[in-house]
């Protein structure tokens, strides 16, 4: 479970202070799988290093599973926790063979040999890449490369994993693969906390939350924020495919049901049966 509590977080400079979260609350589920959206500057990424204290509030508190992450004496059990993936896997990536960049956090946090050889193994199982464990990174196409850092976060065997636009800087084909096994591990059981520019992206979580101007202005199921599509559309955002096509229909005289999301729905309202 995760609370933020009127979080706040200002960052400071000789040039000035820049507020990038302004009295943020939620809650968070165990078990949930959120997606955060906003445009550039929103707050969405500075909301991110604050799950696993990689930064502190300036003021207000946020807990994870309970621990308050502004104490010092928290942060170790905080980062056992949580889990982070970033859209840059080249930024993560440290060793130079496979497996040993996915055993470097177990290493770290002194897990014995022979339990860190079987976690490396299922980790790069779960994410099928176990025949490249022997690989150097510097080979492997940006999908792959996002992949094992999704192992290495799999092997730390956390409770929560955030993805901070994991799949930005990859192709369609990679985003889905990515997602996919986003999916899964939620499916595992796992707390997913997922911030992406593809709004197709987050209509897959079970709640969203849209940010702007370091606040949290939406916060409700897939349905609810995207089949909103004047609303969306007037705060800078694209919506699925199938929601505006819904809503352009509905303009030109088309009898459909509300909140139509997805391509399937559209095509059940339209009478249009798959071959």
């Amino acid at each position: 479970m995760i609370r933020a509590e009127n979080l706040r977080h200002v960052y400071k400079s000789s040039a000035g202070n820049k507020v990038a979260l302004d009295g943020v609350n939620f809650l968070i589920e165990a078990g949930e799988f959120v997606a955060i959206i906003g445009t550039n500057g929103s707050g969405k990424s500075t909301l991110a290093k604050h799950f696993n204290a990689l930064l502190l509030p300036t003021s207000g508190k946020i807990f994870v599973d309970g621990l308050d992450t502004s104490q010092e004496e928290n942060l170790w059990r905080v980062r056992e926790n949580v889990g982070m993936v970033f859209q840059n896997p080249d930024s993560e990536i440290v060793a130079a063979i496979v497996e040993d960049d996915v055993a470097f956090g177990l290493e770290n946090l002194g897990i014995e040999p022979k339990k860190i050889r079987e976690r490396v193994d299922l980790a790069l199982d779960a994410v099928n890449m176990t025949d490249y464990k022997k690989f150097a990174p510097s080979k492997l196409s940006g999908g792959q490369k996002q992949r094992i850092a999704i192992a290495g976060v799999i092997a730390m065997q956390t409770k929560i994993i955030v993805f901070d636009e994991p799949t930005a800087m990859l192709d369609p084909q990679g985003r889905r693969e990515i997602l996919d096994m986003v999916k899964r591990l939620h499916a595992q059981g796992k707390t997913i906390i997922y911030i992406t520019h593809f709004m197709e992206e987050a209509a897959t979580a079970q709640r969203v939350f849209v940010m702007e101007g370091g606040k949290i202005i939406r916060n409700g199921t897939p349905r609810e924020i995207f089949t909103n599509v004047k609303e969306m559309k007037r705060l800078g955002f694209n919506v699925p495919v199938a929601a505006e096509l819904a809503e352009r229909l509905r303009r030109k005289g088309f009898k459909l049901p509300p909140k139509i999301l997805t391509a399937e729905e559209l095509a059940a309202a339209l009478g249009i049966r798959k071959e």
